[in-house]
C-alpha cells in the first residue's frame, strides 16, 4: 500500500468539523463532512450541492473520487449523483458533493453528517493513436448487456 501526501485547507465554515479520515485501517475511503451552517432538507427525487468546507492538494498523478456513502444509499436511497465526482490534482476551489435523494422520504442533511467518501486514486494519461481500424474482439461491437447470457 502506498502513503501520499494529501493537503488540505479547512475553510471558515468548516471549523469544528473533523477531517477527512479513515475509519478503518481496511477502508478505501475517508469520510466527507457536510459544512453547512443550517440544516438541509432534500426532498425526495431532488438533489443539493453540498459543501464541505475543504480545498484540496491532490498530487499530480492522483484524483480525488467522491463516492455514495453505502450506508446512506441502501437505508435511505442517498447517492452522489455524479458517483464518482471527480476533484482533479489542478482543481483549487472548495470541495462539495451533489447528493440525489432517490429514497421516498425528505433526508435531513445536518452540520457534520457524513455525506460522502472520498477516495485518492492513481490516474493515468494517455497519448491519442488515430487509426484506420480498432482490433477486434470476441464481443465486437455488442452494447450494454452484451456479454450476459439469455
Amino acid at each position: 500500500m502506498s502513503v501520499i501526501d494529501l493537503r488540505i485547507q479547512r475553510l471558515p465554515h468548516a471549523e469544528g468539523l473533523d477531517l477527512p479520515a479513515y475509519q478503518t485501517t481496511g477502508s478505501s475511503g475517508m469520510d466527507l463532512r457536510a459544512a453547512v451552517k443550517e440544516s438541509i432538507t432534500i426532498a425526495s427525487g431532488e438533489g443539493a450541492v453540498i459543501p464541505t468546507g475543504l480545498k484540496m492538494e491532490v498530487p499530480i498523478g492522483y484524483e480525488g473520487q467522491v463516492r455514495t456513502r453505502p450506508g446512506l444509499a441502501a437505508t435511505h436511497g442517498l447517492a452522489v449523483l455524479n458517483s464518482p465526482g471527480t476533484i482533479a490534482a489542478d482543481y483549487r476551489g472548495e470541495v462539495k458533493v451533489i447528493l440525489m435523494n432517490r429514497g421516498g422520504e425528505r433526508l435531513t442533511i445536518d452540520r457534520g453528517d457524513r455525506i460522502a467518501q472520498l477516495v485518492i486514486a492513481p490516474v493515468a494519461h494517455v497519448v491519442i493513436t488515430e487509426v484506420e481500424d480498432v482490433g477486434e474482439t470476441r464481443r465486437g461491437e455488442g452494447g450494454f448487456g452484451s456479454t450476459g447470457t439469455d
